[in-house]
């Protein structure tokens, strides 16, 4: 994930780690010990995921990782009210809002924005009143980077799935362009610029 200044900065998701704690049984690996790992090796923040069923991430991994970051804290999901108390509880850095429905494997779209989405607009002003910074997940459409502003985010994530599956073929510099375009939108009207999904040692260079 970027910010707006020129520097990339990396927040590293550490869902995964859960999930083979989970799947194992007992507290191995350990989510804050790998936290404490990432943030050793020189990454600048740690991303969570929650979701209801805690198939992953569970609550109180949000609160054992809010009491001992020491780095940006940004904590994603469907805002549901469960999830915004919880977000609200724990005030992280930033709050990363996804369209993901409850069951799904995982994220796979961005918002779509076109509709109603002055709900959305209202759970924005609820992240700002805490003080949390806010970012919505978004395809690489400039349209959608306007409507987003509208809104009243603070940052964009930009959904960039398939720039890693087009990366290293024929296409990938045609999708990359579409990535280019907006955040150069999101830069020219006040926004923040975050990427993730998929991204990895050879797609980010």
């Amino acid at each position: 994930q970027s910010s707006q200044s020129n520097m990339p900065r990396l927040s590293v998701n550490i869902n995964k780690i859960a999930t083979l704690r989970n799947a194992r049984g007992g507290d191995q690996p350990n989510v804050i010990q790998a936290a404490r790992t990432c943030i050793a090796a020189g990454c600048h923040g740690i991303t969570v995921h929650p979701r209801p069923d805690e198939r992953h991430i569970r609550k109180q991994d949000v609160l054992d990782l809010a009491a001992m970051l020491l780095v940006e804290f940004n904590i994603e999901g469907y805002p549901s009210p469960e999830f915004l108390d919880l977000v609200c509880r724990v005030r992280p850095a930033q709050c990363t809002l996804v369209p993901d429905p409850p069951g799904v494997l995982t994220s796979n779209a961005g918002w779509n924005l076109t509709g109603d989405a002055v709900w959305l607009g209202d759970v924005l002003k609820q992240l700002r009143a805490h003080g949390i910074r806010s970012s919505l997940f978004l395809e690489p459409d400039v349209d959608q980077v306007r409507r987003a502003k509208d809104l009243g985010t603070d940052r964009i994530e930009l959904y960039t799935e398939h720039y890693a599956k087009m990366f290293a073929t024929a296409e990938c510099e045609r999708v990359y362009d579409r990535y280019h375009q907006a955040a150069l939108t999101a830069q020219e009207v006040g926004l923040g610029v975050n990427a993730g999904h998929d991204l990895n040692l050879e797609n980010l260079p």
